[in-house]
């Protein structure tokens, strides 16, 4: 329909023009001496409308041929490019692919002067770590950090840090860490590979800073949090050991969730009991038992204070133990422990009465025999035989 319409215009501007040249008597006269020429108006005006195209057209056949070679680099130039892109999609899509012989072929048709070039090396290095080609990788790995003005020094060091933990290269991979923070801080990518780092080298304390800042940042949740920092808090508490006063220090400077954690307190209490410093584990102790209340911890708060160790405060564990006792008058482990308590201070009486009781609430194996190595002592040999043979049948 449109060209119908144009064709129609045409038509008319056509037939104006034979009619405004019919009713055009106008001539135009050309003198040069000694030669004169006449012609009509609406010959000399079809003629320069002629000529103004044909110089046109002349003109741009010879700018086109003149700009012929700058067309074809430029063409030559997109193509590579196009090349160039082509090849770096397909290398990291055949790297996570796991094709990573294919994928290193393909970073190999990197082009220097291509702005792609440095994505390429990264590909083709992880490739060849991927197949455990340590000098195809050592080769790739400094092409890339050529390009560490090219804002790829970030992702080199993340590439580093990762390749040096999948090789246990603990130290490597934090130093590449630690570049990286100082250059652009720690991100999450960064905080998960700095646990598995402090980890490998066992730097636990620092692993329980990391896996807080990861919960905060709702990198972790709380059920994969916990037994990463529990484990991280407990192997700390361990390392110091031979310490109690750094020991209770950094028992101190723990959050209030992991203090409340019985199992990391009873890891506490024991290390300061296995350190010589009773005191502190007993309080300890009764810290995390005015919380909660378990019998791990109700037995640890008698186990120190054996022969040949310093006792602590017995009798005021005693006189605690009691006070738990008159609301938990039936707990068969704090029974046991007011009867072992009661045996270090060499309250005989008392000691048997628990031991007895607890022994009618709960018959175990470990009962029987505290008892027995009491009467021992009290030289009952025939009733503490009773409980040897009670003990060896449980």
């Amino acid at each position: 329909m449109r060209a119908l319409f144009w064709l129609l215009i045409l038509a008319a501007l056509a037939v104006a023009l034979a009619l405004a040249a019919r009713y055009n008597d106008g001539y135009v006269l050309l003198v040069l001496p000694p030669w004169r020429a006449e012609v009509s108006l609406n010959l000399f005006l079809v003629a320069s409308l002629a000529n103004f195209f044909f110089v046109y057209l002349l003109a741009r056949a010879v700018s086109h041929t003149l700009g012929l070679p700058r067309a074809v680099a430029e063409f030559r130039r997109r193509r590579q490019q196009d090349k160039a892109a082509l090849a770096l999609r397909d290398a990291w899509r055949l790297l996570q692919e796991g094709r990573y012989g294919h994928a290193m072929r393909c970073a190999e048709k990197a082009r220097p002067d291509h702005p792609g070039t440095g994505m390429l090396a990264l590909a083709g290095w992880r490739a060849a770590h991927a197949l455990r080609d340590a000098e195809r990788a050592a080769e790739w790995a400094a092409r890339v950090r050529g390009y560490d003005d090219a804002g790829l020094q970030s992702a080199r060091l993340m590439t580093e840090a990762e390749f040096a933990l999948e090789d246990r290269r603990f130290e490597d991979a934090r130093d590449a860490l630690h570049q990286l923070a100082a250059r652009e801080g720690r991100h999450i990518a960064a905080l998960r590979l700095s646990v598995r780092a402090e980890q490998g080298l066992g730097n636990w304390r620092e692993v329980a800073r990391l896996v807080r800042q990861l919960e905060k940042h709702q990198a972790l949740t709380a059920e994969q949090a916990a037994p990463i920092r529990s484990r991280a808090v407990r192997e700390g508490l361990r390392s110091l050991r031979e310490d109690p006063s750094g020991l209770m220090r950094y028992w101190r400077e723990l959050d209030d969730a992991d203090r409340a954690e019985a199992s990391l307190a009873l890891e506490t209490a024991r290390a300061l009991a296995a350190a010589g410093d009773c005191r502190e584990a007993q309080r300890v102790i009764e810290d995390a038992l005015d919380e909660y209340w378990d019998s791990a911890l109700v037995l640890a708060y008698g186990e120190c204070g054996k022969a040949g160790e310093p006792a602590g405060d017995v009798l005021g564990r005693i006189a605690q133990a009691e006070k738990w006792l008159q609301r938990m008058p039936r707990d068969g482990a704090l029974l046991l422990t007011l009867g072992r308590l009661c045996r270090q201070q060499q309250l005989w009486g008392k000691a048997r009465s628990y031991l007895e009781a607890a022994l009618a609430i709960a018959p175990s194996r470990v009962v029987h025999v505290e008892l027995a190595q009491l009467l021992d002592q009290l030289e009952e040999s025939a009733l503490a035989v009773r409980h040897y043979r009670a003990a060896a049948l449980l």
